[in-house]
């Protein structure tokens, strides 16, 4: 093999070594989308429902992939268990691509179903599946009180009426029976 032939034998493995990185860079490329929500605090409690909107747009000048939008939900607290489905069952949404410059707005109801701190997020992948990073938003941070299961208003009339009216209903009782 003459000098000559070896050099091209490296330039042409060199090309091809660079061509391959090229397309394993690309395949593994970061999703160019944008996730953004319209708040990151939520206070509320258990058994009430609330909604986040996140946005997600294309933030490069050429159409992305079909796009899957999955709502996470997790405590932020050890020892809450915390079952996602139960909090939302719409969870995950198939965007669709998006052109250029656009943006999507997808609402997400929730529903508390533990106390306690609770932290919710989006994460936007590409539907083909492709071995990327998710773009994920901005955690919305949830504070759930407890709700007390006894209401205490109105039981006034409660407490006097039913033993009221169980005196009555006795004293009725009694009459009917001494008139026999």
């Amino acid at each position: 093999m003459t000098a000559r032939t070896l050099a091209l034998v490296s330039i042409l493995v060199a090309g091809l070594s660079w061509v391959g990185t090229a397309f394993a860079t690309n395949a593994a490329a970061p999703l160019h989308v944008s996730v953004t929500v319209d708040r990151t605090t939520v206070r509320t409690s258990v058994g009430r429902t609330f909604v986040f909107r996140t946005r997600i747009t294309n933030d490069v000048p050429r159409t992305s992939p079909r796009l899957v939008a999955h709502l996470n939900v997790l405590s932020l607290e050890p020892g809450t268990y915390v079952d996602p489905e139960d909090w939302s069952s719409d969870r995950t949404r198939y965007l669709g691509a998006l052109r250029p410059g656009r943006t999507t707005v997808v609402e997400w109801p929730v529903k508390a179903v533990n106390s306690g701190s609770i932290g919710l997020y989006v994460a936007v992948l590409p539907q083909n599946g492709a071995s990327v990073p998710p773009t994920t938003g901005p955690a919305v941070h949830a504070e759930i009180a407890r709700r007390s299961t006894l209401d205490s208003s109105g039981v006034l009339p409660l407490a006097l009426g039913i033993p009221s009216l169980l005196a009555a209903l006795a004293l009725v009782v009694r009459l009917n029976r001494r008139r026999r």
